[in-house]
């Protein structure tokens, strides 16, 4: 697998819309972007985007006035697994956008900005599977998974062989933050932010969340 590093490398020179070269400049100082996706299915190859969400971080503050979310209206008919997740019926999506005319504003919004996610790399995969086709590039920005950042502030001075619990709701739970409607794209962008928010203040102030012996067992699904 070719590394991001190298393919942002590539990209920069085979950009095939010159007026989207402002992606591989630094975003405004302290500014990053919670971005979540809702899907048909977990297959990247062949699932589609159905709703996109992004809301914009400076600093400690939580831009919600300063939000991205659209509805898609994917191709292929929708799943009734995918419809018990979501809850947006085939009706529903067909109000939707074409995601080709979605990519514009989003590229806009998100700017050079590091990308803040839960299982961030499944949406940045969704992501760059149709922008790759839109504008020839796959998303340069840097990426901050919020559960790497969650498993170092409780699990990073573990003794080997500790379980862990790197789900959304254990984390949420541990910050003290507010569960949201989940599978909700904003809800979980604003969410995935907070949680982000709450992170680097701890590692800021030099602060751990405390740990149980006996943790429950390691899963990485919501």
């Amino acid at each position: 697998m070719i590394p991001r590093w190298a393919k942002r490398l590539f990209h920069q020179v085979s950009i095939g819309d010159q007026s989207y070269r402002f992606m591989f400049e630094k975003g405004p100082p302290d500014e990053f972007v919670a971005i979540d996706c809702e899907t048909t299915g977990l297959d990247r190859k062949k699932d589609e985007i159905i709703t996109i969400a992004a809301v914009k971080i400076r600093g400690d503050r939580i831009l919600t006035s300063e939000r991205f979310v659209r509805l898609a209206r994917p191709e292929s008919a929708m799943a009734a697994d995918a419809i018990k997740v979501h809850h947006l019926r085939q009706a529903d999506v067909e109000a939707g956008e074409r995601l080709y005319d979605v990519w514009p504003e989003f590229l806009h919004f998100v700017g050079g900005r590091p990308l803040v996610g839960y299982f961030l790399e499944f949406d940045v995969a969704m992501i760059d599977r149709n922008v790759l086709r839109f504008i020839g590039i796959e998303l340069p920005n840097p990426m901050i998974e919020v559960s790497e950042l969650y498993y170092e502030r409780k699990y990073g001075d573990a003794p080997p062989g500790t379980e862990c619990d790197l789900t959304f709701r254990a984390i949420l739970k541990d910050l003290g933050l507010p569960t949201l409607s989940q599978h909700d794209a904003f809800n979980d962008a604003l969410m995935t932010a907070m949680m982000f928010v709450a992170l680097r203040d701890l590692k800021r102030r030099g602060v751990r969340i405390e740990r149980k012996r006996d943790g429950p067992r390691v899963d990485l699904a919501h």
